[in-house]
């Protein structure tokens, strides 16, 4: 932990001894939905939240405020890279300051237990080793410039089925060594500055009034900090003010406040607790700057930064280009996993390439949830190909549905009635039909969490569309409530859309639709009134999501493959993009299957016999079935790629850029093959019997072969490891091993090499090998380096009511993923 100079303490403890209980108890409870209570008698400020982990959105949800939208959290792992992760947390510090913003909830260090988890791509990996490295450069990234980081979701949110619910029974070994593993390298590593408390049960107690709060969060890894809420997860006064959990938010509703303090008048809380918790939370306000001193720059050079920057640093220097830095983790993240020699192309680029797919022209940039935010510009891969290749005919078919649901009106195609410029007029109505807010909106899609107004029923949005085609319009609204729509002034809808389920996920981030026929002719305008009646239940948080558009288009799926093979037949090489859905990786709600939605698998096995330079890109974060991977020249997986995804996928097809990432979860070649799958609870208990033996550890158990293992990755040079050395140590201490890595191709390139351990004859149940450490090496061709990998001690540990680890031989091996692990040597543990 960053320790708060004694001086700081000294005074923390004069302001806690100046405040009333009342206002104490006050504190612990957010003022707003995104910020804290200030109290001026002591020189505190509020502090603001904003939701991460891949860019910073502020206090609003709004497109007139935009936010750098950098590649998802599982593009990030698969770099492997622990100072891309530091620049990557810096980033987001620069700018969480931009935006005043003094705590981002990040990074989301819960781990890809199993492929089906919709929530994934906000996550790092199914490795706690992997996830602990790159969650605790995160944390000090964000951290060493001013900017609280809290990762999330402690413990065990592995899923979103039931998540506000649902129990999770896992025995404390599988709890110590794999879920609360990273949690704990953020806080003794990282430093963090807070931890987020999760909705669900723990062995039958929810997260914030958990044990786990206290021991061993606080009573072993020493940690200082904040243990603050997943929004609405306090729901207790007594249990959970008895626990270690801190501060409640949302405000400034919660079951502390007014009911927390007569249960401390009454001797049922403490007022010691309450001391502690109001102690870190002034603790928190000294390290951010609000509690009376002045909070430094907002500027950062996030290129010049570097892993090694100490925690100390001054006023950080200005922000050199957010874009660039998403573009680099972009292609660092991409992995190859396929390519029989298409890729990279030659010099120049090839005369003509036929983009096929919906994916190619609107992709996937972050996933759905509260992790979305609404970047400037975003560069598809339509448009980073032909920017990249002006000389060369670049066509686009548009293949197979894929997008289902609802397109938001474009931008373009609007106008407000009222000032008459680009947009939506938007109207906030009270109970009884006054207009409590009219603003121009640029956007048709819109949300809003906390920021609605006070007492608001109703919002209306009105808007002149200039109709695109001449043909019945398939008039949209998704909403969770009553919903009226007027064109040229008639009724043409008035009905009420319940969400499926009860969570607050589902009714924000997938709520239900309805559609209608309205006919339009191009050119045309059409007067377009939506009167949404927000429900109480959610009003009552100032939270809401509306979106006006139209039907996803739908077409002949032969048609689509058609023209998609004459157009590849055509074309000197073919890029066909495919990917996953809103309504399949989201916050809310987890998938059903691992199939692509769609016709997408037919398309690609149409365009790859139609050419045979075909290359696939997956524009997906969880892994998808790829029954044609070994039809197709290559294949290329890019994660959801952040506002630069199409200017990156052309560097990397282009050999301007290596791809450069390597698999942080396994992907397997047929769902029947997946040893831990589920993540539905059963009345209403999730349980994790599979133990120790999640991701590749699952797959080595069951002798079962994924279709690319964890930490496959291709890139596009050749490389030898050889020479592999280890040393004996004593228990408690790291191992060292050192192997010598030769790039045998023609190109500079980029390797990770892997160590995993294994232990025959173990005394106890272990996996039949573990990622025990791995260093990432830039390469010129023809060089041999010596790479030395550090096997930190808890490597070799079990934990049995403490860490224990077993004396003797362990076999080290050595290679570039989880299967092919050419080297191996025994290291000797000496007994103490």
């Amino acid at each position: 932990m960053t320790a708060c100079r004694p001086a700081v303490e000294e005074h923390i403890q004069a302001c806690l001894a100046s405040l009333s209980l009342e206002c104490k108890v006050h504190l612990l409870t957010g003022a707003s939905f995104w910020s804290t209570r200030p109290e001026p008698s002591i020189g505190l400020r509020s502090m603001v939240f904003s939701d991460g982990p891949s860019g910073v959105r502020g206090v609003v949800w709004d497109e007139r405020v935009p936010s750098l939208n950098l590649p998802s959290g599982t593009a990030l792992a698969a770099s492997w890279d622990p100072n891309l992760a530091y620049r990557y947390g810096a980033a987001l510090a620069a700018e969480a300051r931009d935006k005043g913003v003094d705590v981002v909830l990040g990074p989301t260090i819960n781990l890809h237990r199993s492929p089906l988890g919709g929530r994934s791509f906000e996550a790092f990996s199914e490795d706690p080793l992997l996830t602990a490295e790159l969650a605790s450069a995160y944390v000090r990234g964000l951290q060493d410039h001013g900017v609280g980081a809290s990762p999330k979701h402690y413990v065990a949110n592995d899923f979103e089925t039931e998540r506000f619910t649902a129990n999770v029974e896992v025995d404390l070994r599988t709890l110590r060594e794999l879920y609360l593993a990273p949690f704990e390298r953020a806080v003794t590593e990282g430093g963090a500055w807070l931890v987020m408390s999760a909705y669900n049960s723990v062995r039958g107690t929810t997260m914030t009034e958990n044990e786990l709060l206290s021991t061993p969060l606080c009573t072993e890894w020493g940690f200082d900090g904040v243990v603050v809420s997943d929004w609405t997860a306090v729901r207790s006064t007594e249990p959970s003010a008895r626990a270690r959990q801190d501060l409640a938010m949302p405000g400034p509703r919660s079951p502390w406040r007014e009911a927390l303090v007569d249960a401390v008048r009454d001797g049922r809380v403490p007022e010691d607790a309450i001391d502690e918790k109001v102690r870190r939370l002034l603790r928190l306000a000294a390290r951010v700057g609000a509690l009376d001193v002045t909070a430094p720059s907002t500027a950062l050079d996030i290129a010049a930064l570097d892993v090694t920057a100490p925690s100390t640093a001054g006023p950080p220097p200005p922000i050199k280009d957010g874009p660039a830095l998403a573009r680099e983790v972009c292609a660092a993240g991409m992995v190859l996993l396929r390519n029989n020699g298409v890729l990279p192309w030659p010099v120049g680029g090839p005369a003509s390439v036929a983009v096929i797919g919906e994916h190619a022209a609107l992709s996937r940039t972050q996933g759905g949830g509260s992790a979305t935010v609404l970047p400037e510009q975003i560069s598809h891969p339509l448009e980073g190909l032909r920017a990249a290749l002006p000389g060369a005919r670049v066509g686009w078919s548009r293949g197979v549905p894929v997008h289902q649901g609802i397109l938001a009106l474009p931008l373009a195609s609007l106008t407000d009635p009222d000032s008459a410029e680009p947009g939506l007029r938007a109207r906030y109505l009270g109970a009884d039909g006054q207009e409590l807010l009219s603003e121009n909106r640029r956007a048709a899609n819109l949300v809003w969490l906390g920021t609605l107004p006070e007492g608001i029923t109703t919002v209306e949005l009105g808007t002149r569309y200039r109709a695109t085609e001449t043909a019945a319009m398939g008039l949209s609204v998704a909403a969770a409530g009553q919903v009226k729509v007027l064109v040229d002034g008639i009724p043409v809808l008035d009905t009420d859309l319940a969400p499926d389920g009860t969570s607050l996920g589902g009714a924000l981030f997938a709520p239900p639709t309805a559609v209608v026929e309205v006919p339009a002719v191009e050119g045309n305008e059409l007067e377009i009134t939506v009167r949404y009646g927000v429900p109480e239940a959610i009003a009552a948080g100032r939270v809401a999501a509306i979106t006006v558009g139209t039907s996803a288009p739908d077409w002949s799926v032969p048609d689509g493959i058609a023209g998609a093979v004459a157009a590849a037949r055509d074309a000197e090489v073919a890029v066909v993009v495919v990917g996953t859905t809103a309504r399949l990786e989201s916050e809310g709600f987890d998938r059903a299957d691992l199939n692509l939605p769609g016709a997408q698998d037919d398309l690609v096995r149409a365009v790859a016999a139609a050419n045979p330079r075909t290359v696939v890109v997956i524009n997906a974060c969880a892994p998808v079935t790829m029954p044609w991977r070994d039809e197709v020249a290559a294949v290329l997986l890019s994660w959801f790629g952040g506002q630069e995804f199409g200017h990156a996928l052309a560097d990397v097809l282009l050999g301007h850029a290596e791809p450069g990432g390597r698999l942080p979860t396994t992907w397997p070649a047929a769902e029947a093959d997946v040893p831990v799958l589920i993540t539905r609870p059963e009345e209403g208990v999730l349980r994790y019997d599979e133990g120790i033996h999640i991701g590749y550890r699952a797959w080595a158990r069951a002798g079962r072969t994924p279709a690319y293992p964890f930490g496959h990755g291709l890139g596009y040079t050749t490389w030898e490891i050889s020479d592999l050395k280890v040393a004996a140590a004593m228990p408690g201490h790291s191992a060292r091993v050192t192997v010598t890595l030769g790039n045998t191709g023609d190109r500079a390139g980029r390797q990770v090499v892997q160590a995993y351990l294994s232990k025959e004859g173990s005394a106890v149940d272990r996996p039949a090998r573990w990622l025990a450490g791995f260093a990432s090496v830039h390469a010129e061709p023809g060089t041999r380096h010596q790479v030395s990998l550090t096997l930190p001690a808890r490597s070799f540990a079990h934990w049995d009511n403490g860490w224990h680890t077993e004396p003797g031989a362990y076999t080290v091996h050595v290679g570039t993923d989880a299967e092919h692990l050419p080297l191996s040597a025994r290291i000797s543990i000496l007994p103490t």
